[in-house]
């Protein structure tokens, strides 16, 4: 699997902040010394991602917390499989109960989605990409999710790629002229160029381009596309993809697909938290 983002306990403390705020009024009742056992179970197929959002989370709150995992991150689980066992005091495992599930959940609804992308264009040589397209604050942890499920993350932010889009070649006043301009001052950086059209792919090719962005091809203009390039850039379909298409684009000889609603319409996965009887 690969390394954990950066702001991983950052990114737990701004939950925790947002829900704990002054403190759990409702697990104040409890007795401060009572301890307690619950399992963490999912409802439905899925793919979990997230353990280290979950475990973070307990360790913020209370660093005697255990936590026992029985799958793995990119594991796929079915209804009523046991993901972990989590063991302390009964008033951190009700505080941080909602928190580190929401992680949970959701990290795994990405990475559930993204095995789905992933095993419809097995068959061929493309991989699907995500976007920036990801809820507010959680970008690291769902293209963490994304990578989880096998898919390939697209930049990070507006920092990490030159993506030359319609309205930057407009302003620039060619599609050479801002290439130019990418490469005189981003020379470390790989630069990619949408285009809407044939004639514009062939000024990416001349330019240039080392990713060229098909935006809204229809199939046959793939396949054209992907004749007219033959090799000298990788090219990248984007535009109303979904899992019933999506296998049918990659068989056009593209090298990637990026699908924003990977992270943008991510559905959370069902799982549950249940406290344990004693002894049980």
């Amino acid at each position: 699997m690969s390394e954990l983002p950066q702001d991983l306990s950052e990114t737990v403390a701004r939950a925790l902040a947002e829900d704990v705020g002054s403190g759990d009024v409702t697990a104040a009742l409890l007795p401060a010394d009572a301890r307690s056992r619950a399992r963490v179970i999912s409802r439905e197929p899925a793919v979990i991602c997230g353990r280290a959002w979950f475990d973070e989370v307990f360790r913020q709150l209370d660093r005697s917390v255990q936590v026992a995992w029985r799958v793995a991150d990119g594991a796929a689980v079915a209804p009523g499989d046991t993901l972990c066992e989590i063991t302390g005091p009964t008033r951190a495992l009700l505080t941080g109960e909602r928190t580190a599930l929401n992680f949970l959940q959701t990290l795994s609804g990405t990475a559930t989605a993204a095995r789905r992308y992933a095993e419809a264009v097995a068959h061929t040589r493309a991989r699907v990409l995500d976007t920036r397209k990801t809820l507010p604050g959680l970008r690291s942890a769902q293209k963490f999710a994304t990578r989880c499920g096998g898919c390939l993350n697209h930049r990070m932010g507006l920092y990490d790629l030159v993506l030359i889009k319609e309205n930057h070649i407009l302003a620039a006043g060619s599609i050479a002229a801002a290439l130019a301009a990418a490469r005189r001052l981003f020379p470390a950086l790989e630069v990619e160029v949408e285009v809407e059209d044939l004639p514009e792919l062939d000024q990416a090719l001349a330019a240039g381009a080392d990713i060229v962005l098909l935006d809204n091809f229809d199939l046959a203009g793939l396949r054209a596309a992907v004749q007219r390039a033959a090799g000298r850039v990788r090219l990248e379909a984007s535009g109303n993809v979904d899992l019933e298409n999506v296998s049918a684009f990659a068989e056009t000889g593209v090298d990637y697909i990026s699908v924003g609603s990977l992270t943008k319409h991510v559905r959370a996965v069902d799982l549950s938290m249940r406290f344990l009887p004693a002894g049980g």
